[in-house]
């Protein structure tokens, strides 16, 4: 039996299609991340620490395919697809942890996610394959699974990942309103107050009950009024 390879979509995706994309990345990551409790639970150390950053992974593409909704030209549009199937430009989310232990609770605070001169998106990534394969490695050592990957690793990554699926689903008219706000402002100044608005318009529509000035304060925006 021969299988055709699918060609990749790159092209643009309506409201609907971007709202799908992110429940579909949504429903996969919570498997995963149920799968990985599982063999954390039963002690499977490598397996569930390498399933967490796939979790993790699919959880990453929710705000890739945000991001895609409001590309503002082709160059944007081929830039996030790119990123949608790269690991590591997935992964950038999984250190939210460590700096909140730290205290960030601004976007600001936040930046170190997305430091293009960082290394932990490559760290995740090494340890996803050091999770599941073997390999001969620095001076001839070979690297087995359960050598590497304990308890704690295992513990934590799945622990990061559960923090990281999301809790609910997105629908068309979320992304519609994103478009309508965000979309003329996308990677511009105005971006944070256009931001600000989605949500106003969001909360308007009792699609989302943040408060608007606690989005403010953490795009470090002056209060209204």
């Amino acid at each position: 039996m021969t299988f055709k390879r699918l060609d990749s979509y790159k092209g643009l995706l309506s409201a609907e299609k971007i709202a799908f994309g992110m429940n579909a990345a949504g429903r996969s990551a919570k498997r995963m991340h149920d799968d990985a409790k599982l063999l954390l639970a039963n002690g499977r150390f490598p397996s569930a620490a390498s399933l967490a950053i796939l979790a993790i992974e699919e959880a990453g593409k929710i705000s890739i395919l945000r991001g895609m909704s409001t590309a503002p030209d082709d160059a944007a549009l081929k830039a996030a697809w790119k990123d949608y199937r790269s690991h590591t430009a997935k992964n950038v989310a999984w250190i939210i942890t460590e700096l909140a232990a730290k205290g960030a609770w601004s976007l600001c605070d936040l930046r170190p996610i997305y430091d293009s001169d960082s290394d932990h998106p490559a760290l995740l990534d090494a340890i996803k394959q050091i999770g599941f394969y073997t390999d001969c490695l620095g001076k001839a050592h070979w690297s087995e699974p359960p050598e590497v990957i304990d308890e704690r690793l295992a513990s934590m990554l799945v622990t990061v990942a559960g923090i990281l699926v999301p809790k609910r689903e997105i629908g068309i008219r979320e992304i519609e309103l994103w478009i309508q706000h965000v979309g003329p402002h996308a990677k511009s100044p105005g971006m944070a107050h256009a931001a600000v608005r989605f949500y106003e318009a969001m909360r308007n529509e009792g699609l989302d009950t943040n408060d608007p000035d606690e989005i403010r304060k953490f795009f470090g925006l002056k209060f209204a009024g």
